[in-house]
């Protein structure tokens, strides 16, 4: 397939440029991911999207890689920060359930286009050395989950009968996939939606006799 312009352009060393810039740039970076793909994805598409010049974005960052990177890590790390506050809490096993996933709908409404990248591409982004990071978020996500469930369980908060690792897959896949249809700003705010998840996943859906 023969190169474009802007593939075959010498990259010029980035610059620093406001941080109110750099985010936005990121933000239209993430939504460009998010909808055609990081494979799909060229830089001058994201240029595009930003109203400028494909060269003008190596100014910024010096490869699309670059700005995955930066935005999935930015994500992460504000995933962290939330998720380890909770865990240091000292909660209960269902109020530490209720506060993670409270927590998992804030992020999706600061960086939904970063979970959408996240839940599409992490499983071949950590293939390669610069993105191992995912796989050590993924196993300390499990991990902290499995934890919380099983200390439920040995608590006589949650079912006896519970299989842990089926209830963390269902739990953890029903609450990412709302950056699938999610968008900020909208009729419920996390906080309401996380509420309404967790009385379907807690308490079910069927009145009670």
């Amino acid at each position: 397939m023969p190169k474009t312009a802007s593939d075959t352009t010498k990259k010029k060393p980035p610059v620093s440029a406001s941080p109110e810039r750099r985010r936005e740039l990121l933000d239209t970076a993430a939504e460009v991911f998010a909808a055609q793909g990081y494979n799909a994805t060229t830089v001058r598409k994201i240029a595009d999207a930003a109203g400028m010049l494909a060269g003008s974005l190596y100014y910024h960052f010096d490869s699309k890689e670059s700005m995955l990177d930066e935005i999935l890590s930015t994500f992460l790390t504000e995933l962290w920060e939330g998720y380890d506050a909770v865990l240091a809490a000292g909660l209960g096993p269902r109020e530490t359930i209720e506060a993670l996933v409270t927590e998992s709908f804030r992020e999706i409404d600061r960086h939904r286009a970063a979970v959408a990248i996240y839940q599409k591409e992490s499983r071949h982004l950590t293939d390669q050395p610069r993105f191992h990071y995912l796989s050590d978020s993924q196993q300390k996500f499990e991990k902290a989950w499995l934890g919380t469930l099983q200390r439920g369980v040995e608590a006589e908060a949650f079912r006896a009968d519970l299989d842990i690792r089926l209830t963390y897959r269902f739990v953890r896949d029903t609450v990412w996939v709302a950056a699938s249809w999610y968008r900020p700003g909208g009729r419920h705010s996390p906080d309401e939606i996380a509420r309404q998840y967790l009385s379907m996943v807690l308490d079910g859906i069927a009145v009670r006799t």
